[in-house]
C-alpha cells in the first residue's frame, strides 16, 4: 500500500501541475511531495504504541532492527525522525537535494532491517509479514525516486515555487 501513495501521490500532484499549480509543475518535485507524504505515514508507525493494532506500530519497527544492532527501541525513534526530516527536506526547494541525498542513504542504511523483517516473518499490525520478494523491489523503488529527486534539484539558489498559479 505504500508504494502506492508514492505512486498515486507523485501522479495526483503533477496533475495539480498540469492544472496549472507551478510548484508541481514537474515530475521530480511533484515525486518529491509524494515521498513526503508516503514517508510521514511510514514514520508515524515509528511513534505508535504497541497498544494500537489496526497498523503498524513501534513494538513491530522495533522487531524488524537485527538482533545484533543495540538498541533497537531507540533506533526505531531514530529512524522515524530522520524520516519526518527528510520529509519536510524534500517539501522544501532549497533544502530538496540534500534531503534526496540523505534519504537514499536512510534507505540503504534500513535495507537489512527490511531484509531481517522478511526472512524473519516480522508482522505488522497481525497481519502476515510482507515477503522478501516484496520488500526489495519496493526499497529500490524509494531509493530510484529519492536519488531522482535529488539529482533533479539545483545545488543552485532555488527557483521560488508558489502554490498557486
Amino acid at each position: 500500500m505504500i508504494p502506492l501513495v508514492l505512486i498515486l501521490g507523485t501522479l495526483g500532484f503533477r496533475a495539480l501541475g498540469a492544472l496549472g499549480v507551478r510548484r508541481f509543475r514537474t515530475w521530480p518535485v511533484a515525486a518529491a511531495h509524494a515521498m513526503a507524504v508516503m514517508l510521514v505515514l511510514t514514520a508515524s508507525a515509528h511513534f505508535v504504541p504497541a497498544s494500537v493494532t489496526v497498523m503498524p506500530n513501534h513494538a513491530d519497527m522495533v522487531r524488524m532492527v537485527p538482533p545484533f544492532l543495540p538498541y533497537a527501541g531507540a533506533l526505531v525513534y531514530l529512524t522515524g525522525v530522520l524520516e519526518l526530516l527528510g520529509a519536510v527536506g524534500l517539501v522544501v526547494a532549497a533544502t530538496r537535494q540534500a534531503a534526496g541525498y540523505a534519504l537514499v542513504a536512510l534507505f540503504v542504511g534500513l535495507l537489512p532491517a527490511n531484509i531481517h523483517a522478511a526472512v524473519a516473518d516480522v508482522p505488522f499490525a497481525g497481519g502476515e509479514a510482507t515477503p522478501l520478494w516484496q520488500r526489495i523491489p519496493e526499497q529500490i523503488l524509494y531509493l530510484a525516486v529519492a536519488l531522482w529527486v535529488a539529482r533533479s534539484s539545483r545545488a543552485t539558489a532555488p527557483v521560488k515555487e508558489e502554490v498557486y498559479a
